[in-house]
């Protein structure tokens, strides 16, 4: 689904189809974002016509919309792109390998997120390379989500968080 670590940020679920990029969030975990929303995110450099419009913008500086993390559901079959050379070796996997998406963990408060290649080794997502590609290729196999349990934790996460 989303690592713990990515509850504070704002998030949506993947839809079939979508292409996806590793990124690093605020909260200095790697998740997955949409490729539009994170040019979305990039502002152009304000034009400074003076100082005082540069002190201006200083003080004042534009609202950018945080870049929406997007979770998948355990059991989702992902095509993994650009996979690095070093993981290749490693993991005895290709450049672009199907892989299902999973939870490695329950434990609280620890990077859960993982990837399954078909030689059955997994990797978590916070061991992939930041800007790697993933295209959302099915999300039918995907387990049940429990609504109720994600809401609890959320609230939790965001209670603790005030």
């Amino acid at each position: 689904m989303c690592d713990y670590s990515l509850m504070c940020v704002p998030n949506r679920l993947a839809q079939e189809g979508e292409e996806l990029v590793a990124h690093r969030f605020p909260t200095g975990s790697l998740g997955l974002a949409s490729p539009a929303d994170l040019k979305r995110a990039v502002t152009p450099p304000p034009v400074r016509r003076g100082w005082w419009s540069a002190f201006k913008s200083f003080l004042n500086p534009p609202h950018v919309a945080p870049v929406p993390a997007v979770c998948i559901p355990p059991g989702s079959r992902l095509q993994l792109e650009d996979i690095p050379v070093r993981l290749q070796r490693e993991l005895g996997v290709r450049p672009v390998e199907m892989v299902t998406f999973t939870q490695i963990s329950a434990a609280v408060n620890s990077y859960r997120d993982a990837v399954r290649f078909s030689n059955g080794r997994e990797v978590r997502l916070q061991e992939l390379r930041e800007g790697q590609h993933v295209r959302v290729v099915d999300l039918s196999m995907a387990e049940e989500l429990d609504l109720g349990k994600l809401r609890e934790e959320i609230a939790e996460v965001s209670y603790r968080v005030r």
